[in-house]
C-alpha cells in the first residue's frame, strides 16, 4: 500500500463519520491486479446495504481527489457483522467476555492462530485465556482477530 492505513483512516473517517457512522475499521488486501480494500462501518441501528452504498459513493469520492494507493483496487464497504474483526485496543476492551479468534503475525509457541476468551486489555496487550491459562498479545503482533459468534446466548452482537 502506498500509504500507511494511520494515514488511509485519516481520509476516509471523516466522510463516513459526516454520514453519522463509525469507522469500524479498514482491511486493505494486496493482490495484483485484484485488490481490495474493505471499509468497515458500523451505527447505532445497524447499517443496511444502502448505508453502505451511501459511504461508498463518499469514500470513492475522496479516494478519486487524494488516490493515496497507487495501484488498482475495488473498494468495499460492509458492516462488520457478527463476526466483526477487531482494531483497535478500545474495541477489545469493548468486547472482552467474548470469544474470539486470533492469528498472529509471528508463531507464539509454535502456533500463529488461537480461539479463547477475550479478557481485556492491559496497557497495549490483548488479554486472551485459552488451554486454561491467560495470555497477554501486543496489539502489533496480531495480524487478524475476529468475534466468534455465539447464537445461543443473548450477548452475541
Amino acid at each position: 500500500m502506498a500509504t500507511s492505513e494511520a494515514a488511509l483512516t485519516a481520509l476516509i473517517e471523516p466522510a463516513v463519520t459526516a454520514l453519522g457512522f463509525e469507522l469500524w475499521g479498514i482491511d486493505y488486501k494486496s493482490q495484483g491486479r485484484h485488490s481490495k480494500l474493505v471499509v468497515y462501518i458500523d451505527g447505532e441501528n445497524g447499517v443496511g446495504v444502502d448505508d453502505c452504498a451511501d459511504v461508498s459513493r463518499q469514500v470513492s469520492a475522496v479516494l478519486d481527489v487524494e488516490d493515496p494507493i497507487g495501484n488498482r483496487y475495488q473498494l468495499e464497504v460492509s458492516s462488520p457483522g457478527l463476526d466483526r474483526p477487531l482494531f483497535t485496543l478500545s474495541q477489545f476492551s469493548r468486547f472482552a467476555g467474548h470469544t474470539v479468534s486470533l492469528r498472529l503475525r509471528e508463531p507464539f509457541n509454535g502456533q500463529r492462530r488461537f480461539k479463547g476468551l477475550l479478557a481485556g486489555i492491559d496497557d497495549d496487550e490483548v488479554l486472551l485465556q485459552f488451554d486454561g491459562d491467560e495470555y497477554g498479545f501486543p496489539i502489533e503482533t496480531i495480524e487478524q482477530a475476529r468475534i466468534v459468534p455465539d447464537f445461543d446466548s443473548s450477548s452475541a452482537r
